[in-house]
């Protein structure tokens, strides 16, 4: 049963690009088709890293163990997707000008918080394996992968300061957010005093 979730998880996870691909072969994707994909898959990228935080949360609620089995695909789609924003990005709208890239990146904040939230998560994907937990050991792992936080809230004010006109979208996102940071401190502090 676990393999046929699996494979459903990723065939699901698959969906957004596939719109996109299909919006794109017809010539749908707006006037500005660049930005239209710039924004698809670092929506994307920012919903599967809050679906990734929801995880342990839920699998506290329900007693359901098999939800930690998805975690780790959830998380490499989030992956997926953020390299698919940054690419879009350095390849179609800037045409590998690093000059350009540079400026942006020091001068437009959001730039600056996006980039660095993109490199933060580098080193989590390069560790999300069996082998690599082996090597540098399962506590030092659960140490890097705590880096979740600080990337999810520096996708949240990438967004946020991306928009200008309606924040409704960044504003869900930034309340999921505090609510999942909210039960993590929760937990975090009810373990504290139950070893205390």
């Amino acid at each position: 049963m676990l393999i046929w979730l699996k494979i459903s998880v990723f065939l699901l996870a698959l969906i957004p690009l596939f719109k996109l691909g299909i919006a794109g072969y017809f010539d749908n994707l707006g006037a500005n088709p660049i930005e239209k994909i710039t924004h698809r898959t670092g929506y994307w990228t920012l919903s599967f890293l809050l679906i990734t935080l929801t995880v342990t949360p839920l699998r506290r609620l329900t007693g359901w163990l098999w939800l930690t089995r998805l975690r780790r695909m959830l998380g490499l789609f989030a992956f997926f997707y953020g390299c698919l924003h940054f690419l879009t990005y350095l390849i179609l709208d800037q045409f590998f000008d690093w000059d350009n890239i540079v400026k942006d990146i020091i001068k437009r904040p959001y730039i600056t918080v996006g980039f660095a939230a993109f490199v933060l998560l580098i080193p989590l994907a390069i560790t999300s394996n069996n082998r690599i937990i082996k090597l540098i050991g399962g506590k030092q792992w659960r140490l890097l992968h705590r880096a979740i936080y600080p990337i999810a809230i520096g996708g949240v004010v990438h967004y946020w300061c991306l928009v200008k006109k309606d924040i409704t979208q960044p504003l869900i996102f930034a309340l999921l957010l505090s609510i999942l940071l909210a039960a993590r401190l929760f937990y975090g502090w009810r373990s504290f005093l139950l070893v205390k």
